[in-house]
C-alpha cells in the first residue's frame, strides 16, 4: 500500500518540528513525541479499509501475562488479529538492548516497529528488515512505514479473503442445504420420521408455532458449524457430550441415510474453514480467541439466519460493557448486601446468554475456593437459539478449564425460552435432561439476573412472516403493570422483548426480599411517553434504580455514535431490590457527542457503579424521570384533546375538541395510494382478486393444524399482508372492490394522492369514518393535523379538508376536526366542546366568539414559534395544551389566513422564478433536485428554476421545508417489492408540477410572513 505521505506532508512537518523542540529542551522521554508519531500511523491506517490503529493495546499471552503495546495495527472487524505492533522508545535508551529485552519477555516478532525520534527499526518474522536514521530524512521514515504497513501475516492472507466472501458463501450454501432438506422431507422416510420427532420436541419446549422453515434452518446451522466446533474450539467430542447437539445429530444421521455426505457437500467451504482455523491459531489467549470466534458467529449468523437474528435482536455485547456491569454487580452486592458473587447462595442467571460472555467473565471473578461449587450449582443461563447455545456451552466450559485445568461439563445452561419459565407448569423442555435443568432453575431463588435482553419490537413488513413469539403470561403482566397505569395512546412499544425482560425479571424476584437486575438495553423506556407506566412500576418494585444512559439514538439524533452500532439508544440499568428502604432513582448520561470508542473507554475508566457521578432524580406526577425542559404550567392550559374525552362522550370539560383521530394507516401504501386513479384501481383490484383466491383455498384446506402465517402466499408482486388482513383471512372473509372507496387524500404536505379508503384493506382508518365518511363532507369539514406523541421529526401542524395519512409530515399524525358525522355522512355534529366555547367567551368577555373562531385561534397559536420552542419537550410527551393569550382576535385572524393559504395552495399565484430552458420543452418530472446552495431547482434535463428565495426553506413541516416535500414526493417511484410504479405526472395537466413548485414558493413566503406577525405573542 501507499501511505499517502510525501516528505513535505503537514503531518510529517509537525512531527519533525516537535522533535526539534524536544531536542532543544533536552527532553529524553518518549512520551513527548510519541503522540505525533501516532498521528502519522493513524494517517497511514486511513488508507486501509480493513484495519484499525489502536493506541495502548493490551495483548494477552498464553501464560495469562499481558503486554501493553504503544500501538497496534489490527483488523477492523474483530480488533484482535494483529497486523503490526508499534513501540516508542526514549533517546537515552540503548535501542538494541531494549528490543532484546522485549523479545525475551514474549513480544511478537511478526511485524514490530521500534521507534525513537531519530531511528526506526523494523522486525518481520523475527528478522531485522529495516534500520535507518530518520532524524533528518522524512524519506527514510516513509520507506520504513510502507514496509510496516504492507506486511500481512501469512495466516491472515486467506482470512482477509474469507472475511470478505464468507458471508455470501455461507448464505448460498445455507440455501442449498435448505432445498436439500426440503426435498428429503418429501422422499426420505427415515429422515421424515426423525425430523417430525425432533420438531415435536422443539415445538413443545421452545415455541409451539415453530414452522418447518425454522426447523430446517436450525438443522442447516448445525451442519454448517459443526466443523468449526470441532476444530476452532478444539473440542472434537462436543457433539457427543452436549445434550442438545447429541439430539440434533440423530436427525443429521437420518438425513445422511440416503445418499448425502456432509463432507462432500461442504467441500466448497474448505478454504474458508481453513482460513478461520488458521487465523484462530495465531491467538494465544482464550478470551481473545473468544472475541474472535464471537465475531465469526455474528458474521455467520447474519449471513445465513438473518430472520432469526432480526427476530431475537442478536447483538454481541462489547467487552467494556460486560466488565462494567459485572464489576457494578460485585460492588452493589458488597455495599447493599455485604455479599459478593463468590458468596454462598448468590445464584446468578443470564436469561439471554448468547455466546456466554457474561458468564465467562463472572467465572473469572469468582474466588478459587468456591469456583467449583458455584460452577456446578449457582451459575445459570438460558438460550433459545441453537447456534449461540453451542457457542456459549463451549465458551463457559473452556473458561472453567482455563482456571482449573480440569474439564467439567457445564450443567447450568438450558435450551429454553426464558419468557416461558415463569409459570411452573408441567411442560417438557426439549429432552428429559434439559427439562430437568429448567425445572431445577425454576425452583432456584435467584439473587442476580444479568445480561443483554433482545431488543427487537416487531417486523417491519408482514410479508417477511417474521413475527416475535407471543408470550401470553408475560404480556398479561405488561398489560397489568405497564399498560394500565400509562397515559399514552400508542403502547405497542411496551411489548418489545427488552420490556418483556424487565417484566420477567421483576416477576421472577417477586417473592424474594433481595435481588439485583443488571440489563443493558434499549434506553427508550427512560423518557418515551409510552413507558410512563413502566417507569412507575419499576420505581415501585425496586428500592434503587441506577440508569447509565449511553445515548446513541441514531433515529432521533443523526450523527451520534452508538455503543452497539444499532439505531436505538442504549442504557445500562442496575435495579436493586431491598425491603423497607426508600425508593430512589439515580441517573447519569455519557454524552452523545462521544464516539463509540470513547464511550467504551469511559466505562473502562469508571470501572463500576461507584465511580459514576450520579444525579438523584424525582419523577413528576406524570411519571417523567427526566424533567429538565418540561414546563409545569403547560398542564394548566386547556388540552386540545384527551384520551379520556375521546373514549367517553360525556367528558367534555377542560378540553377543546371532543374527538380526534390518527391519520389513515394502510400498512400497504404502495398498493393503497397512487397519484393515478386508474392505476390505483387496477392495483387494488389485482390484490383483492389474489386475496380472494387465497381465502377460497383456505376454506378448502384440510390441514387444520396449519396456521395462517404458514398457509398464505407471501408473493410481494401480488399482495402485502398485515395483521388486520390476516385476521379477516382467518375468518374466511372475502373482500370486495368498490370504486367509490377511491378518495383523495393528503399523503404528505401539499401532496395529494388517491387512496383506497376501506376498513378491511386499510390497517386502521381510526376515526376518519366519522370525519370524512363520504366525499361530500370534504366541502365543509376541515381538520388540524399535528405531530403525535414522541415525534422524532419535531412539532408541526397543518390543515386539510381531505383524509390525512398517518405518516404525514410528522409521524403518528393526529387530526382534530371541526365537525363529525354518522358513517353515511349525515348528522353533522360540532366537535369543539360547548365547555370550550363558554370558557373562551368568559375569558375574553366577548359573546361574539364562535367555535370556528376558536378553531382558527388554535391553528394560529400552534404556529407561534416561541410556543413551539418553549414547550418543545412538553409537546413530545403530550398533545398540545392551548393557553389563553392577550390577543385572541389577532391570533384567530392570522390562523384563518394561514388556514386559507394552506387549504387553497393549488389556487395560489405562482411565484415568478427565473426559468432556464432548452428549445425542446418537456414538463415531465423524473426526479427533481436542488442545487447545493438551494437557490436553483433542476426540474428535469430541460428546465432549471433559479432564484429561489432563502426564506422559502424557513417554512418547515417536520424535518423538511414545504418545497422539499414537493421535491421528495413528486418523483417517479418503483416499489422494489411489488414492482408498482407511482408516477406523479398528470397527462391531462402536464404543467401541474411545474406550476405547483412556484405556488409552494408563494405559500411558503406568505406563511413565513404570517408567522412573523405572531412573534410577539405572550402567553
Amino acid at each position: 500500500m501507499n501511505c499517502n505521505l510525501k516528505p513535505d506532508h503537514k503531518i510529517l512537518k509537525t512531527f519533525y518540528q516537535e522533535v526539534t523542540d524536544f531536542n532543544s529542551k533536552g527532553y529524553t522521554n518518549e512520551g513527548q513525541t510519541a503522540p505525533f508519531f501516532a498521528n502519522i500511523l493513524r494517517h497511514c491506517t486511513k488508507s486501509l479499509t480493513n484495519r484499525d490503529f489502536v493506541e495502548q493495546y493490551t495483548f494477552k499471552l498464553a501464560n495469562k501475562k499481558s503486554l501493553r503495546f504503544d500501538g497496534a495495527l489490527v483488523d477492523a472487524q474483530t480488533q484482535v488479529l494483529i497486523y503490526g505492533i508499534w513501540e516508542a522508545k526514549d533517546l537515552k535508551d540503548d535501542l538494541i538492548k531494549e528490543i532484546d529485552k522485549k523479545f525475551k519477555y514474549g513480544y511478537p516478532q511478526e511485524n514490530i516497529l521500534f521507534q525513537t525520534p531519530n531511528r526506526l527499526i523494523l522486525f518481520q518474522n523475527g528478522v531485522l528488515c529495516f534500520d535507518k536514521d530518520i532524524s533528518h530524512s522524512p524519506k527514510n521514515l516513509i520507506d520504513g512505514l510502507e514496509v510496516f504497513f504492507n506486511y500481512t501475516p501469512p495466516a491472515y492472507v486467506e482470512w482477509e479473503i474469507a472475511a470478505d466472501r464468507f458471508k455470501d458463501k455461507v448464505a448460498d450454501l445455507g440455501q442449498s442445504l435448505v432445498k436439500l432438506i426440503e426435498a428429503s422431507l418429501k422422499n426420505n422416510a427415515v429422515f421424515i420420521e426423525s425430523f417430525n420427532q425432533f420438531k415435536a420436541i422443539c415445538q413443545q419446549s421452545i415455541n409451539p408455532n415453530l414452522s418447518n422453515a425454522v426447523m430446517i434452518e436450525m438443522i442447516a446451522q448445525h451442519l454448517l458449524t459443526e466443523r468449526l466446533f470441532r476444530n476452532v474450539f478444539n473440542n472434537s467430542d462436543f457433539i457427543n457430550k452436549n445434550i442438545i447437539a447429541h439430539e440434533i445429530e440423530k436427525v443429521i444421521t437420518a438425513l445422511t441415510s440416503k445418499h448425502f455426505s456432509r463432507e462432500h457437500f461442504l467441500q466448497g467451504l474448505d478454504r474458508f474453514y481453513i482460513a478461520i482455523e488458521s487465523a484462530a491459531r495465531t491467538i494465544q489467549d482464550f478470551s481473545t480467541k473468544q472475541t474472535f470466534l464471537n465475531t465469526i458467529y455474528e458474521k455467520f449468523f447474519q449471513g445465513f439466519a438473518i430472520k432469526v437474528a432480526d427476530t431475537h435482536g442478536i447483538v454481541y455485547t462489547p467487552q467494556p460493557i460486560v466488565d462494567f456491569m459485572i464489576n457494578s454487580v460485585e460492588q452493589l452486592l458488597a455495599t447493599e448486601f455485604q455479599l459478593s458473587l463468590s458468596s454462598e447462595n448468590v445464584h446468578v442467571l443470564d436469561p439471554f446468554v448468547g455466546t456466554g460472555n457474561f458468564i465467562v467473565h463472572i467465572l473469572q471473578k469468582l474466588d478459587h475456593l468456591t469456583l467449583e461449587h458455584k460452577y456446578q450449582q449457582e451459575i445459570h443461563c438460558n438460550e433459545l437459539l441453537l447456534l449461540p447455545y453451542y457457542v456459549a456451552s463451549m465458551n463457559i466450559e473452556h473458561a472453567y478449564f482455563e482456571r482449573t485445568q480440569q474439564y467439567l461439563p457445564f450443567e447450568g445452561i438450558c435450551l429454553v425460552d426464558t419468557f416461558e419459565t415463569l409459570k411452573a407448569q408441567q411442560k417438557d423442555f426439549f429432552n428429559s435432561e434439559n427439562a430437568a435443568r429448567v425445572k431445577k432453575q425454576q425452583k432456584t431463588p435467584l439473587f442476580v439476573i444479568i445480561g443483554n435482553p433482545p431488543y427487537n419490537a416487531w417486523q417491519q413488513n408482514e410479508n417477511d412472516n417474521n413475527k416475535n413469539k407471543v408470550h401470553q403470561y408475560i404480556d398479561d403482566l405488561i398489560k397489568e403493570n405497564y399498560v394500565r397505569p400509562s397515559k399514552a395512546t400508542n403502547k405497542n412499544a411496551l411489548f418489545d422483548p427488552y420490556v418483556k425482560a424487565f417484566a420477567w425479571a421483576t416477576e421472577r424476584l417477586k417473592n424474594q426480599e433481595n435481588g439485583i437486575v443488571a440489563f443493558v438495553s434499549n434506553n427508550g423506556f427512560i423518557d418515551n411517553l409510552a413507558f410512563d407506566g413502566m417507569r412507575k412500576s419499576l420505581n415501585e418494585q425496586f428500592s434503587s434504580l441506577y440508569i447509565l444512559d449511553l445515548g446513541g439514538n441514531v433515529r432521533k439524533n443523526v450523527g451520534v455514535k452508538n455503543v452497539f452500532g444499532i439505531k436505538v439508544g442504549v442504557s445500562i440499568n442496575l435495579l436493586i431490590k431491598k425491603p423497607n428502604t426508600q425508593h430512589k432513582i439515580f441517573y447519569a448520561h455519557i454524552g452523545d457527542n462521544l464516539s463509540q470508542q470513547a464511550k467504551l473507554e469511559a466505562l473502562v475508566i469508571k470501572e463500576n457503579v461507584a465511580r459514576i457521578d450520579w444525579q438523584e432524580i424525582a419523577p413528576d406526577a406524570q411519571y417523567n424521570w427526566l424533567t429538565t425542559g418540561l414546563h409545569t404550567e403547560f398542564n394548566d392550559f386547556i388540552a386540545i384533546g384527551s384520551k379520556e374525552g375521546k373514549a367517553n362522550k360525556q367528558i367534555t370539560e377542560n378540553v377543546i375538541f371532543k374527538i380526534y383521530s390518527g391519520g389513515i394507516k394502510t400498512n400497504r401504501d404502495t398498493w393503497a395510494y397512487n397519484f393515478n386513479q386508474a392505476a390505483l384501481a387496477e392495483n387494488m383490484q389485482a390484490t383483492i382478486d389474489f386475496y380472494n383466491h387465497q381465502v377460497f383455498d383456505w376454506s378448502r384446506n384440510l390441514d387444520k393444524d396449519k396456521s395462517v402465517d404458514d398457509f398464505v402466499s407471501y408473493d410481494n408482486k401480488k399482495i402485502s399482508w398485515d395483521s388486520t388482513l390476516k385476521n379477516h383471512f382467518s375468518k374466511s372473509k372475502f373482500a370486495d372492490f368498490h370504486r367509490e372507496n377511491i378518495r383523495l387524500s393528503l399523503y404528505r404536505p401539499f401532496v395529494k394522492n388517491f387512496l383506497y379508503f376501506d376498513r378491511m384493506l386499510n390497517n386502521s382508518v381510526h376515526r376518519f369514518y366519522q370525519i370524512f365518511p363520504i366525499s361530500a363532507t370534504e366541502k365543509e369539514n376541515i381538520v388540524i393535523c399535528l405531530a403525535g406523541l414522541g415525534d422524532r421529526k419535531g412539532f408541526g401542524c397543518f390543515i386539510s379538508n381531505i383524509i390525512v395519512s398517518i405518516d404525514f409530515a410528522f409521524e403518528k399524525a393526529q387530526c382534530f376536526p371541526l365537525y363529525t358525522y354518522n358513517k353515511d355522512g349525515t348528522n353533522r355534529q360540532e366537535n369543539i366542546t360547548d365547555w370550550a366555547l363558554t370558557a373562551y367567551k368568559k375569558r375574553y368577555r366577548d359573546k361574539s366568539i364562535t367555535k370556528l373562531n376558536i378553531f382558527y385561534y388554535v391553528y394560529g397559536l400552534l404556529h407561534v414559534l416561541s410556543y413551539r420552542e418553549k414547550y418543545a419537550l412538553n409537546l413530545k410527551k403530550s398533545l398540545p395544551h392551548i393557553p389563553f393569550t392577550k390577543d385572541f382576535w389577532k391570533i384567530a385572524k392570522i390562523g384563518e389566513e394561514l388556514a386559507e393559504t394552506h387549504l387553497n395552495y393549488e389556487n395560489a399565484i405562482p411565484y415568478q422564478l427565473r426559468v432556464e430552458t432548452k428549445e425542446t420543452l418537456n414538463w415531465q418530472v423524473d426526479k427533481m433536485k436542488l442545487s447545493k446552495d438551494k437557490t436553483s431547482l433542476i426540474y428535469n434535463e430541460n428546465i432549471i428554476l433559479h432564484d429561489i428565495p432563502a426564506q422559502v426553506f424557513d417554512y418547515k413541516l417536520g424535518n423538511r421545508s414545504a418545497l422539499e416535500w414537493i421535491i421528495d414526493q413528486y418523483q417517479v417511484k418503483t416499489d422494489t417489492r411489488s414492482g408498482i410504479i407511482n408516477d406523479p405526472n398528470q397527462r391531462d395537466n402536464e404543467r401541474y408540477i411545474f406550476n405547483l413548485v412556484q405556488k409552494i414558493v408563494t405559500v411558503s413566503l406568505k406563511t413565513v410572513k404570517l408567522v412573523e406577525e405572531l412573534a410577539n405573542t405572550r402567553f
